[in-house]
């Protein structure tokens, strides 16, 4: 969400307008919005909802005050809270969930959060999805909305192909990879270590392969790192926090994302971009990530780390299948996926509410 985020800003800024990001103070997102361009405002907000909400809420109610924005764009289920009841339809408001809060949780924290989706509607001019299977979600589960779909893009010129001197010297220059061998099969996961992400169901498929002189290499930090370390099998390797994951994707041979739940996840399309094959679970926005006719060999379903480990295996070990595959995974990236045309299809959005954000617009919103 923060590399959106700040893809968005720097889109933004560079077309004339005036971005202005409310996020906590000194994060990664605040740092890099910044550099993009955008006005910052620290807001001291957790990832859940708790006892600080209420001040969450008035916080953010005064930077949208001393901001006066045309519009508000409240990214993932906190600030869509937060935002949301702040705001409560004053100014043109967007909603993007980047995947639904109520498929994180279960039993009444998921009733909850459903029925705060469905009211919390009412209070977002449009719900901004990110691939069609996430608003078929929303939809189905009865949240009754405007609802408009922007693929997310990546930034082409910084994901880039390369060919296997770039996959040579993207291994050499990684010290975590001193003592594997240059031509050791490599797959690499990026995301936060967290449920969502599904690190340990990858692990459990690991310990299935059967790929002499593999290794996996989870590439990012998170809340459940001490819990896949002490997990892991022989071959797994841990880099903790990473800010340029793109030596990863070079020098890796497959990208395996093995999520419970997305909206889009960005770091295959950033795989791809790059000429990489990948391995991801049949969740929210992966069949849109995917050419056509990728399924077969790509796709598995969540939670399944048999079928993981097959899909894995088939490719680590048929290097004319995962070149073919890489191929045209770069070409259909690089053709559909440029963040500059999801910035500007969001910048039209935009334009689109402000037109239309008169008395009558305002009373609807504000019921």
């Amino acid at each position: 969400m923060a590399r959106v985020v700040t893809d968005l800003v720097r889109a933004q800024a560079g077309a004339g307008l005036r971005p202005v990001v409310a996020c906590p103070p000194g994060s990664p997102l605040a740092l890099g919005a910044a550099a993009a361009g955008a006005e910052v405002h620290g807001w001291a907000a957790t990832r859940s909802p708790g006892p600080g909400l209420a001040g969450e809420i008035a916080a953010a109610r005064r930077i949208v005050r001393a901001s006066r924005p045309h519009v508000v764009h409240a990214h993932s289920a906190k600030a869509g809270l937060a935002g949301r009841i702040a705001v409560r339809g004053r100014v043109p408001t967007v909603f993007q969930p980047h995947a639904w809060s109520f498929e994180a949780v279960g039993g009444r924290t998921a009733e909850l959060a459903l029925g705060w989706e469905r009211f919390g509607a009412r209070w977002a001019d449009h719900i901004l999805c990110v691939s069609e299977s996430e608003r078929r979600t929303g939809q189905e589960a009865g949240i009754t909305a405007c609802w408009s779909v922007i693929h997310n893009g990546i930034d082409l010129d910084r994901f880039r192909p390369g060919d296997h001197t770039v996959r040579a010297e993207a291994r050499a220059s990684l010290p975590l990879l001193e003592g594997v061998a240059a031509d050791a099969p490599l797959v690499v996961c990026v995301g936060r270590l967290t449920r969502q992400k599904g690190q340990d169901v990858l692990l459990r498929a690991w310990r299935r392969m059967a790929v002499p002189g593999a290794r996996l290499v989870l590439v990012g930090d998170g809340p459940d790192r001490e819990g896949l370390e002490a997990s892991a099998p022989p071959g797994v390797l841990f880099t903790g926090a990473c800010e340029d994951v793109r030596p990863w994707i070079h020098a890796a041979d497959v990208l395996a994302l093995p999520s419970r739940w997305e909206g889009m996840a960005l770091a295959p399309l950033e795989a791809m971009a790059c000429g990489r094959a990948v391995v991801l679970t049949d969740v929210n926005g992966a069949r849109e990530s995917l050419p056509p006719g990728h399924e077969d060999h790509c796709l598995v379903p969540p939670e399944d780390p048999a079928a993981l480990a097959a899909a894995l295996t088939a490719l680590l070990t048929d290097p004319d299948l995962r070149e073919a595959l890489s191929r045209r995974a770069l070409r259909h990236t690089r053709a559909a996926f440029d963040v500059r045309r999801t910035a500007g299809a969001v910048a039209g959005l935009y334009q689109e509410l402000v037109s239309m954000s008169g008395p009558t617009t305002r009373k609807r919103t504000e019921r």
